[in-house]
């Protein structure tokens, strides 16, 4: 009645009727010469009360087929519709139970299966967002009126911006593996990523490489009795072997990125596909259990290399020719069991580190996205970074001891092949002769590596990017 008595020329938008469209591009045509700009799209997005930074640029950018910096009439209602089915299929998702409505519960079931648990405060001050005539519920009509011009319309964005173990290499590889949409699936970009990642590793590590040979030193050899400071440490180091002797063990630390990445990735899918329902996105907690299993079986499998590692950063001038003859030492004199010692306490490790790693990071991220993310769920390369290394950092004081126990027992078998004491026994070993502190030497050059570590993985992993074709 409403419509009929006082809005007589007021109609429903029709998705597919073409005069439509040509209405809404010729309001936009404001020079009229059969095209539509950035300037003037972003000036008629203004005049209609949409105010999303980059909106207009991205349209255009999506759009422009022909590359001419703007959108012919064909350009502009390609773009539309295509635009149009994505929001429908994205709006069958939310609307679980296909009453043709989305409400604050569907909003929030959707999001916890994106690993973001959002009160029903929030949810419905979302739903409100987008609710015009107040039933808090949204239909189509509003729901499509609410994105037709953001390009950022997918709930999956914050899947693929969010990304932080790929991103960010500190030099430890146990983090829960990254989430990758259906899309980066289906496509080589998630190879591409990870490809990128492990590059990015590579270079981080090899950059920080003096500082994790200093930590690796201070863990097995600094004590109450005998102190190694950074400087002191360093000064030992170069006149034992010279400059070059800062990155020893630097190249199988590099090495086993490449088959750790790739079997952690693989094992993980498996694990998710175990613990979750067809069809449906992994909680955080199946999600927390998938990535420490998938991180135990790469441990498990690329250990040996971790030994190798460890003891070629021990090592001093002349006692190895390499790897593959430190292997034939270690095999000659001690066994095949001496590749696993540590391998308790490294796998104990990665419960405390990659739960709290995945803990802070999420509280993190959901935080920014409930207070700052307006019109994408993209953080920035300050925040993305900062969150990545403040969940990282957290992970590794929560691990640490273990990662001190698990490194002498590592070294031990080459320094006293009579006292092989177990984790628990060396644990307390060392509270009694240093103290609590005692479990923490060498977290100063630990801590020392980070900021470079993130900036220099984030810098080439970009570049990789880049290089490879990811937008």
């Amino acid at each position: 009645m409403y419509r009929t008595f006082l809005l007589s020329h007021a109609r429903c938008w029709d998705a597919d009727s073409k005069r439509s469209y040509q209405d809404l591009f010729e309001k936009l045509d404001t020079n009229n010469d059969g095209k539509v700009d950035v300037a003037e799209l972003r000036a008629g997005l203004k005049a209609m009360g949409i105010f999303r930074q980059g909106a207009a640029q991205k349209i255009v950018s999506s759009g422009d087929q022909n590359k001419d910096g703007s959108l012919d009439f064909k350009e502009f209602s390609k773009y539309l519709k295509e635009h149009e089915k994505k929001l429908r299929l994205t709006f069958k998702s939310l609307d679980r139970n296909n009453d043709g409505h989305i409400d604050a519960s569907e909003i929030q079931q959707s999001l916890a299966e994106l690993g973001m648990d959002v009160s029903r405060e929030n949810a419905q001050k979302i739903l409100q967002s987008m609710d015009i005539d107040g039933t808090m519920m949204v239909d189509w009509n509003e729901w499509r009126e609410h994105f037709l011009f953001c390009p950022a319309h997918n709930l999956e964005e914050i899947i693929r911006y969010w990304k932080h173990s790929s991103v960010l290499d500190i030099g430890d590889s146990l983090a829960i593996p990254d989430e990758f949409t259906e899309e980066e699936k289906s496509t080589s970009v998630w190879w591409k990523q990870l490809a990128s990642g492990a590059v990015a590793g590579a270079v981080s590590r090899t950059g920080t490489a003096p500082l994790d040979r200093m930590k690796v030193f201070m863990q097995v050899h600094s004590s109450k009795t005998n102190r190694i400071n950074l400087v002191g440490g360093f000064k030992q180091m170069i006149l034992e072997g010279g400059l070059a002797s800062l990155w020893r063990g630097n190249g199988i630390n590099v090495l086993k990125i490449a088959p750790e990445t790739a079997i952690k990735f693989m094992a993980y899918e498996q694990f998710k596909k175990l613990l979750s329902s067809e069809g449906k996105k992994i909680e955080t907690h199946k999600r927390f259990m998938a990535g420490s299993l998938a991180g135990a079986t790469a441990q498990t499998a690329i250990y040996p290399m971790e030994v190798l590692k460890t003891r070629l950063t021990l090592g001093k001038t002349g006692q190895y020719q390499g790897m593959f003859d430190c292997a034939k030492q270690i095999l000659r004199k001690e066994g095949l069991k001496a590749f696993y010692k540590g391998y308790v306490p490294n796998l104990v490790g990665i419960i405390p580190y990659a739960g709290i790693d995945l803990a802070v990071y999420e509280t993190l991220k959901n935080t920014w996205l409930s207070h700052h993310a307006k019109d994408s769920a993209n953080p920035g390369v300050l925040v993305l970074v900062a969150c990545g290394t403040m969940s990282s950092t957290c992970g590794q004081l929560a691990s640490y001891p273990l990662a001190l126990v698990r490194t002498r027992m590592q070294a031990r078998a080459s320094l006293d092949a009579s006292d092989q004491p177990s984790m628990s026994s060396l644990m307390k070993k060392i509270v009694a002769k240093d103290g609590f502190f005692g479990l923490y030497r060498g977290i100063l050059p630990n801590f020392m590596k980070v900021i470079p570590a993130v900036s220099i993985s984030y810098v080439v992993y970009e570049y990789m990017k880049t290089g490879l074709g990811i937008s």
